[in-house]
């Protein structure tokens, strides 16, 4: 029935329409160079965060992928490829240049969660603690600059990239606690030393 074809051919065609807009138009056009340099800076370190997240996860599965705690680490890694992903899309479609440091964010990512990996599992956690504790007041901080300036102007980008990341970085902040991050000898310690590694990952990300 040519109808009830041209009917599908429509659905098709809006759905990917749909598909499309929740992809696209995430950063609106920069009114001047100051704002492109604003949203440059945010992306950047972001994309950063969620490159190194990854590579971090993947150092502990490496050790720990065969263990019981595996499929735990597995399912946060997921999450942070799926944000990494969305991150190299929107820097793909805003012509916005990573950070010149991944190579270093590369190892250094992956030797951080294979030696917190080392530790055995509640070593592990307490990477994840620090790392998404981290990265969690990166964005609470990205939001309330945002919200300040124009929430309505920004509005894609504070629900994909900042509310919605976001959450899933405190949900394995809170994952780490409940799998006993907290019971590893000298835990504060451990913690002070990755959170500080992590705010200076960022500082330096967005700046080079």
């Amino acid at each position: 029935n040519p109808t009830v074809g041209y009917c599908i051919y429509l659905l098709i065609l809006e759905r990917v329409f749909a598909a499309f807009c929740q992809t696209a138009h995430v950063l609106p056009p920069p009114r001047d160079s100051e704002e492109k340099e604003m949203l440059d800076r945010m992306l950047r370190v972001d994309h950063a965060g969620e490159y190194g997240a990854n590579r971090i996860y993947a150092g502990q599965m490496a050790v720990l992928g065969r263990s019981r705690t595996g499929p735990l680490i597995q399912e946060m890694w997921d999450q942070e490829k799926k944000h990494l992903e969305k991150f190299n899309e929107i820097l793909a479609e805003n012509r916005v240049r990573p950070t010149a440091l991944l190579p270093l964010w590369n190892i250094a990512g992956f030797v951080l969660g294979a030696s917190s990996a080392l530790l055995g599992k509640e070593g592990a956690m307490a990477c994840t603690v620090a790392v998404e504790e981290s990265i969690s007041e990166h964005y609470n901080s990205q939001i309330r600059a945002l919200m300040e300036k124009d929430p309505e102007r920004y509005t894609e980008l504070l629900q994909v990239s900042n509310k919605e990341f976001r959450d899933d970085e405190m949900e394995h902040h809170d994952t780490g606690l409940e799998h006993d991050a907290e019971s590893i000898p000298g835990y504060w310690l451990l913690k002070k030393r990755y959170t500080t590694g992590c705010k200076a990952a960022i500082y330096v990300s967005q700046r080079v």
